[in-house]
Formats: C-alpha cells, sequence, structure tokens
C-alpha cells in the first residue's frame, strides 16, 4: 500500500541550484558535526585509556565499571534537559555551551588526581555528549534543504563513529610510543580539547537555524541566513514554507503522558520506541566500543596489540555507517532490523564458541576473535546503528513525538550506562563465553520481537504514518508486507 504525499508546499518550491550557498551550507554542517565528533571520540577513547588508568588509580572492576557508565548517565540527563534548553536558547548558542562542556569535562579528567575527580569530569563530558545528540542532528535538519535532509543529517552519525576510530588510532599511537610514561592515559583524553576548541570558534561564525528563528517571530533573521545556505528565491519560498508549519505546530495540541497511556495505539507505538532502542543498546556493540581493549587481552593478544587490533572495529564501523546511509532510501526498515539482529546473534554465538573450541594457547585465537568481533560492527553499524535513529525520528505522531523520542532516547542512555557499569563484572564472572552467548540470547529476543512488532514506515509521509498509528493500521501493515 502506498500513500501519496500531503507535502503540498515543499512540492511548490523552486530546484535546488549551485552556487556559492551551496559551499557554506557545506561548512556548517561539518563545523555542528565536530559535536558528533568529540561524541564519538569522548565514548571511543575510554577503550584503551581504562587499562593504564585502571593501573595508575588502582581501579577494580566496579569503579571501572563507574568511570565508564558516569559518561553515560551524564548523557542521558544531558539529552533531556540541554534538548530542551536548546528550543529556549537557540540551537547555535546551545552548541556553543556543548564546546565549552566538552573542554571543561576534558580539563577536569586529563588533571584528575583521584577517582572521584575523573568521574566529575566524565559526567560533564557525559553532559555534553547527550546533548550533542540531541542538539546537533535537530540544527542539522533545520538547515538542510529537504531533498537532502537524510544525508546532511546523517553526516552527524559518519562523524561519530569517525571520532570512534580516531579514538581507536590515537590510543595505539601514543598506547605504543608512549606506553611506558606514566599517565599516558591523560594524554589520550587530551586529544579531545582539541576538536573542542575548533568547534566554539567554528560555530561563533556559524548561524542560528532558521526554522528556531521563524519560529521565535524572527522573520528576517531567518531570511537573512536562509539567504546564505539557499538561492535568492528559494530562501523566499522555504521561509514562507517554515512559517506556514511554525502556524500549524501552534495550533497542534501536544498530548502528555495520561492522553498516550489512555490510546492503546499510542501506548503501543511509544512501547515500540522503547524496544527499538533499548535493544539497540543490548547489541553488545558498546562492549566493544568501551571495554573492546579488555576483551582483546582477554582473547590472547597483548595489551598493546589490542590497541591496534583495536582499529579493525572502528574502521568497519565508519565503512558500515557509509553503507547503512545508502540503504536508508533503499530497503525497507525492517528487512534492515531483522537482517541485522540476526546477524548480530549469530555473530555472539560464533565469538562465543570459538571462545571456547579454539585452546587459549592457539596462535590463531586473538586472530579468529577479532575476525568474528569485526563481522559483529560491521552487521550491527550498518544495519542497526544508523537505521535505530531514523525509525525513532519517523514512528512518533506530532503531538506526541517530544516525549516518544525523549523516554526513547532516556531509556537508550540508561540502558547504554547500565550494561557499561556492569560489563567489566560481567567479563570478570562469566568470560568472554558466557558473556558472548548472553549477548547472543538477547540479540535473538530482539530479533523475534522486530519480526513480531516492528512497523514498516519507508517510503510513507510523516502524515501517513502518523495516520497509520492512530488508526492502528500501522500495525497491520507488517504482516500484508509478507505476502507481496
Amino acid at each position: 500500500m502506498t500513500h501519496p504525499s500531503t507535502d503540498t508546499a515543499t512540492s511548490a518550491l523552486p530546484p535546488l541550484i549551485k552556487g556559492p550557498h551551496e559551499r557554506r551550507l557545506g561548512v556548517v554542517a561539518l563545523v555542528a558535526t565536530l559535536g558528533g565528533l568529540l561524541f564519538g571520540y569522548d565514548t571511543g577513547v575510554i577503550n584503551g585509556a581504562l587499562l593504564p588508568m585502571t593501573q595508575e588509580l588502582g581501579l577494580t572492576s566496579i569503579t571501572e565499571g563507574v568511570v565508564t557508565s558516569s559518561l553515560l548517565f551524564g548523557a542521558a540527563l544531558g539529552a533531556v534537559t540541554i534538548g530542551r534548553l536548546s528550543d529556549a536558547w537557540g540551537r547555535r548558542r546551545t552548541i556553543l555551551l556543548l564546546a565549552v562542556l566538552f573542554f571543561v569535562g576534558t580539563i577536569i579528567c586529563v588533571s584528575a588526581p583521584s577517582f572521584e575527580v575523573l568521574v566529575i569530569g566524565r559526567v560533564l563530558l557525559g553532559l555534553a555528549v547527550g546533548g550533542a545528540s540531541a542538539v546537533v542532528p535537530v540544527f542539522l535538519a533545520e538547515l538542510a534543504p529537504y531533498e537532502i535532509r537524510g544525508s546532511l543529517s546523517g553526516r552527524n552519525e559518519v562523524m561519530i563513529v569517525s571520532g570512534q576510530l580516531a579514538a581507536f588510532v590515537v590510543n595505539a599511537i601514543i598506547g605504543n610510543v608512549l606506553g611506558h610514561v606514566d599517565g599516558v592515559w591523560r594524554i589520550m583524553l587530551a586529544v579531545a580539547a582539541l576538536p573542542a576548541i575548533a568547534l566554539f570558534f567554528g560555530m561563533l561564525r556559524m548561524p542560528e537555524s532558521p526554522r528556531w528563528l521563524l519560529s521565535k517571530g524572527r522573520n528576517e533573521d531567518a531570511l537573512r541566513v536562509l539567504s546564505t545556505i539557499r538561492s535568492p528565491e528559494r530562501a523566499e519560498a522555504e521561509a514562507r514554507d517554515i512559517r506556514a508549519t511554525v502556524a500549524l505546530e501552534e495550533r497542534t495540541t501536544t498530548a502528555g503522558l495520561g492522553e498516550v497511556l489512555r490510546n492503546k495505539w499510542l501506548v503501543r507505538i511509544v512501547v515500540i520506541g522503547i524496544g527499538v532502542a533499548v535493544f539497540q543498546q543490548l547489541t553488545g556493540i558498546n562492549s566493544i566500543l568501551y571495554y573492546g581493549q579488555v576483551v582483546l587481552t582477554e582473547s590472547g593478544f597483548g595489551a598493546q596489540a589490542a590497541l591496534i587490533a583495536n582499529i579493525a572495529p572502528g574502521i568497519i564501523g565508519v565503512v558500515g555507517a557509509f553503507v547503512a546511509l545508502w540503504m536508508m532510501e533503499r530497503v525497507n526498515r525492517r528487512t534492515t532490523f531483522i537482517t541485522g539482529y540476526a546477524l548480530t546473534a549469530i555473530c555472539h554465538f560464533l565469538i562465543g564458541f570459538a571462545s571456547v573450541s579454539v585452546p587459549t594457547d592457539s596462535a590463531a585465537r586473538p586472530y579468529i576473535l577479532l575476525i568474528l568481533i569485526v563481522a559483529f560492527v560491521g552487521s550491527m553499524q550498518t544495519f542497526l546503528n544508523v537505521a535505530t535513529w531514523v525509525l525513532l525520528s519517523e514512528i512518533f505522531p506530532l503531538r506526541i513525538r517530544a516525549l516518544g523520542m525523549g523516554i526513547s532516547v532516556f531509556c537508550l542512555w540508561v540502558t547504554n550506562a547500565l550494561l557499561s557499569l556492569y560489563f567489566p563484572t560481567i567479563m570478570g564472572t562469566f568470560g568472554i563465553t558466557g558473556s558472548f552467548f548472553g549477548f547472543a540470547a538477547v540479540n535473538a529476543l530482539a530479533l523475534v520481537a522486530m519480526i513480531r512488532f516492528l512497523p514498516e514506515t519507508r517510503g510513507r509521509t510523516l502524515e501517513a504514518v502518523e495516520e497509520g498509528v492512530t488508526t492502528g493500521a500501522i500495525f497491520t501493515i507488517r504482516s500484508r508486507s509478507r505476502h507481496r
């Protein structure tokens, strides 16, 4: 079943044309996505910094988990609070605040004399990471022409995985060159100060979101911004289009939690959103992102070799993000999710099986496990990472979009934090074999849930999706699509 587009305003817009405004838009996107780069670096750098940090500060498996997860609990809070702040304060000014938080948090972590001070710095970094996850994609989407919104917004996810790869590469270089130096982990963390400075000074020269300016009645300022990133005719037309949308949204009543709970279809779509968010974290991707060196050391690599081997999952993550962007408008969402969870479950099972079947003294053991870990990361980043964020942005009706997205993203970060807190203990108790067999079981459960409950949204306007949710029709699309 297909739905005609209801986007009558956008269909009347003048076509995009090339010119200086196109280059200006590219520069704005590049500067803003430095927030995504910092997001990726600050979440990935702990991977190589954790072992020397543990030795210097005398961390236990519990305090290792606290150091790692404190950033993520901060991110859960930042995603909820800083996203709302940007509605009142503006996207540009909020991103400037994030740059300051990234810098201050980095300095506190680098100079931390104790575990307690380190955790404070990590929480500040978490606030910045959570804020970046909420604000930067919105800023990009509000600046982008609708024709290239997906690819422009998707650059942030590419920058996130690029930041993670950069962290792995920097860790490997510093760890192998300066591994004998006391406090080498502080050098690894200090590198994040450079993009934070670049983000701050770069955003000083960037414009505010025209969509936000028009929502505040600053029509002339908005048109001035649009004129720098669009042709004159297109800027005028988009300004009229956005004003009409803002007027429509002002007449739209926002639903609260009480109204959601009284409508079984709204309850169902919020539960699906929570499930999509939580299962993405339970894939186990962050066990590799945060504790990759620990896992690879347990697999048989030496500490320095594990830092180098860590780069392989980082590379495949970046490649997977580009492939995911290509697939978004070509492959159904359900197909993407079902394929992703099937592959991650298989990879986890094979990691657990190899860890118990390949002798610990075998020279091939660490490389077999590395290949399987790379396959898992590639599967997750290609089929589940970008797709999760795209689906969450599509499935909620307008009047509960902020509420549904907020609940889902909060659950995502809390799950991420709890798993990161307890993973060192899980590894210590069950080893690689038990840990990854457990991940295999959870991913198999996610696969069943996606087959049974996930609706299809690709090729449908947001208005059509909203109608399908409020009537319950969208929940039957999955059963009809299997028989096409």
